[in-house]
C-alpha cells in the first residue's frame, strides 16, 4: 500500500492507524477535566469495521485526576475517504465521583 498521510482520502480501511481526540469530561463535584488521547491501532471486528481502545488519565483538576479505559464504537464514514468513532464512558470513581465522556474523535483516513 502506498504511503498514507493523515489528510488523504482512501476507501477502505488504513491498517496502523490511529485516532486523537481533546474533550471535557461532564462537569461533577462542581468542575470537570480535560482528556486528551491517542487511541490504540484499529482492532478488527467481525462485520469488517474496526473499533479502537483507549486509555489515559483525565487532566489533574480539583486535586485529583481519574482513569478510564474504553472502547470506541465502529467507524463511522464522513465522507471523503474520512472516518471517525463515537465513544461514551466513565472515568474511574475519585473524591467520591466519577465523570462521564462521550464525543467523537478526530478524522483519519479511510472509510471502513
Amino acid at each position: 500500500m502506498a504511503k498514507v498521510g493523515k489528510d488523504d482520502f482512501v476507501n477502505g480501511i488504513v491498517p496502523h492507524h490511529n485516532h486523537g481526540s481533546v474533550d471535557y469530561t461532564s462537569m461533577e463535584a462542581g468542575h470537570v477535566h480535560q482528556c486528551l488521547d491517542v487511541t490504540s491501532p484499529p482492532i478488527q471486528t467481525q462485520d469488517g469495521s474496526h473499533i479502537h481502545y483507549t486509555e489515559g488519565f483525565g487532566v489533574f483538576e480539583n486535586g485529583h485526576n481519574h482513569h478510564y479505559k474504553a472502547y470506541s464504537g465502529p467507524a463511522i464514514p464522513v465522507g471523503n475517504g474520512m472516518h471517525v468513532h463515537y465513544y461514551d464512558f466513565y472515568t474511574s470513581e475519585e473524591d467520591g465521583h466519577k465523570h462521564h465522556v462521550k464525543g467523537v474523535d478526530q478524522p483519519a483516513p479511510g472509510n471502513k
